[in-house]
């Protein structure tokens, strides 16, 4: 498997930040780390996204950032610039998957359904992104659309909580979650840093639990 998507599976649980001020990143990103989970996706859903992913990468080194929601080729751009180590995507776009393979980006792109799953191997792709997990059928929907594709990996997000996730990560096809309980965005705002500290200890928890460590 590819170094990137060792990360990944190795930290289990994927933080999906939203953040509308990129003076946020800086202490979101410290309390992250702290917390022993330093990874972020940083979802190009608002104007400071870009900023916020080159805040993470260049203050905290050790933490791998990713860019999520990406719609274009020219956020592709923008994101690996700002220091994204990856690069996840709602749906499968032909065109931006293959640009990302051309240029040895790693992608995880959206997909939901066997049609979606196909074009994602045709590409050459190890793992997808299972979106939106809970409401497109779950860890049963993953289990059926595992079984033809063997070679296949999934990280699910969406609906993703702490209630469900290690049903998720015991099922050995999935290597990792992308959740968002540990980054709420009140907490953010509300400049708890605290609690998202220890929210992301007990994300490590989880996965360590999960995989019997």
């Amino acid at each position: 498997m590819n170094p990137v998507l060792e990360q990944i599976k190795k930290t289990g649980i994927i933080p999906v930040v939203v953040l509308d001020d990129a003076k946020d990143a800086e202490p979101l990103a410290k309390a992250l780390c702290e917390g022993g989970l330093p990874c972020a996706e940083v979802t190009f859903r608002t104007e400071a996204a870009e900023e916020c992913i080159r805040i993470m990468s260049e203050k905290f080194p050790e933490m791998f950032v990713g860019a999520g929601t990406i719609l274009t080729t020219e956020q592709v751009d923008r994101a690996v610039a700002a220091g994204a180590k990856f690069i996840v995507s709602p749906g499968l776009n032909p065109r931006i998957v293959k640009y990302c393979v051309e240029k040895g980006i790693v992608i995880t792109p959206g997909c939901a359904n066997a049609s979606d799953m196909e074009q994602a191997l045709e590409n050459g792709l190890e793992v997808v992104k299972f979106f939106p997990a809970e409401p497109a059928g779950g860890l049963n929907m993953i289990k059926a659309l595992a079984a033809p594709y063997v070679g296949l990996k999934f990280m699910p997000t969406g609906g993703i909580s702490p209630k469900n996730v290690r049903d998720y990560l015991a099922y050995d096809r999935i290597i990792a979650c992308g959740g968002s309980w540990m980054v709420k965005n009140d907490l953010v705002k509300a400049g708890d840093f605290a609690a998202i500290t220890e929210l992301a200890k007990e994300c490590v928890q989880i996965v360590k639990e999960s995989r019997g460590e």
